[in-house]
């Protein structure tokens, strides 16, 4: 009898223990990333086979994935598949999740947002390293080099002997702008020929040239570009105006006779100082930099972590995860050998099942009331025995 009173209460200790984990999954169900324990019970037993009572042999986590949702925050990441994103804090400790709450801080380093920890790359050669965009926060400015004259210039018809192609931006070594005027005069000698004058703001001319088209229309070899030298702080760049390949019709051509000019000018290169507008992941965890001049740039790419056996990680707070010394990891990239694919804009929730826990609290409960049951009948019996015995 005085052992079945202990076996009851051993059950009271498990159940309320399994109790306890239930109820940190069921309030842990909003928690990014988060993944649930299941707890297993033990009997108990003596050296002679008599039964003690039960107890807790462990808990295990649960490795199912859990939903992913979108935010609407580009720096957050989710995992579709296996692995999980690799942290590193200020104590040189290295933990692991799959919760992709990632922001960037005030010194540019992109970290988990709730435990500040600093998110890890991968390079080529496979080293981890911290992820920092303070360099990718503005691209420098590029000087203008090439300028390409698309259309046509019509010999003769309605329209008069000269062409100009107004307000043509372009971009010197220190991010100005400067606007030119590109005139076009037409001559008789040689055969087929235009007078090029190219004129700033202020009226100077900063270059005149010649340029000729053969009987066909296309431009004649030799005669197809122009540079034009343009000063600014001091320092001289040279700007080609690319009339097209000689004989072909891939830019500018000549037409014997048309209603009206439509030769234009674009601007191939060149730009301003431009800042970061926007960054975001794509699915092999490359970091995409897109900037105000509409200019795209790759940053860093995500470095992914998987185990042997995921249910041997330790469970630290916040959703993170340490590897025993017994459990190495094996890092790479996303949508490499074994590991899954990312997910940009979107968040991994916990993959806690409700029906699942409510029914764990029932069994627990039913469990629970036995064995606080079996305690009340024997300390009765007790209690009878005791009784019966003084009565005696």
């Amino acid at each position: 009898m005085l052992q079945a009173f202990f076996n009851g209460m051993s059950g009271l200790f498990a159940f309320s223990k399994g109790l306890d984990n239930v109820s940190n999954n069921v309030s842990n169900m909003n928690t990014p990333g988060y993944r649930g324990n299941d707890t297993f019970y033990r009997s108990i037993n003596g050296q002679d086979g008599q039964g003690l009572g039960a107890g807790i042999a462990g808990t295990e986590v649960r490795t199912k994935a859990g939903e992913t949702r979108q935010t609407g925050n580009d720096s957050n990441a989710a995992i579709t598949g296996a692995g999980y994103f690799v942290l590193h804090n200020a104590q040189d400790e290295v933990f692991f999740t799959r919760a992709g709450q990632f922001v960037v801080d005030k010194d540019g380093y992109l970290v988990e947002s709730v435990t500040q920890n600093r998110v890890q790359s991968i390079d080529a050669a496979g080293n981890l390293q911290d992820i920092n965009i303070q360099s990718q926060r503005t691209l420098p400015p590029k000087p203008t080099t090439r300028v390409e004259m698309v259309g046509t210039l019509a010999r003769s018809g309605p329209t008069e002997s000269s062409h100009q192609i107004n307000t043509l931006k372009v971009f010197d070594a220190s991010g100005s702008t400067h606007t030119l005027t590109v005139k076009f005069e037409i001559q008789l000698v040689p055969e087929n020929s235009w007078q090029v004058e190219v004129v700033d703001a202020q009226g100077v001319i900063l270059q005149t040239g010649l340029i000729t088209f053969a009987a066909n229309g296309s431009p004649l070899a030799g005669f197809n570009t122009i540079s034009v030298p343009l000063t600014a702080n001091g320092a001289t760049q040279n700007i080609l105006l690319d009339f097209g390949t000689p004989g072909s019709y891939n830019l500018a051509s000549q037409v014997a006779s048309g209603p009206s000019h439509t030769l234009g000018a674009k601007v191939v290169d060149g730009s301003a100082v431009a800042g970061l507008s926007t960054f975001n992941f794509d699915e092999k965890g490359i970091i995409k930099f897109t900037y105000s001049n509409g200019e795209k740039r790759d940053g860093s790419q995500l470095a992914l972590a998987d185990f042997a056996d995921q249910r041997a990680l330790i469970a630290a707070e916040k959703s993170l995860y340490r590897a025993p010394d017994s459990l190495r990891p094996q890092f790479g990239r996303a949508g490499e050998a074994q590991f899954g694919r990312i997910q940009g804009g979107y968040l991994e929730l916990s993959n806690i099942d409700l029906a699942q826990e409510f029914g764990d609290i029932l069994i627990i409960q039913r469990g629970y009331q036995a064995s606080s049951r079996v305690m009340t009948v024997s300390n009765e019996l007790l209690e009878q025995l005791y009784n019966g015995t003084r009565g005696g």
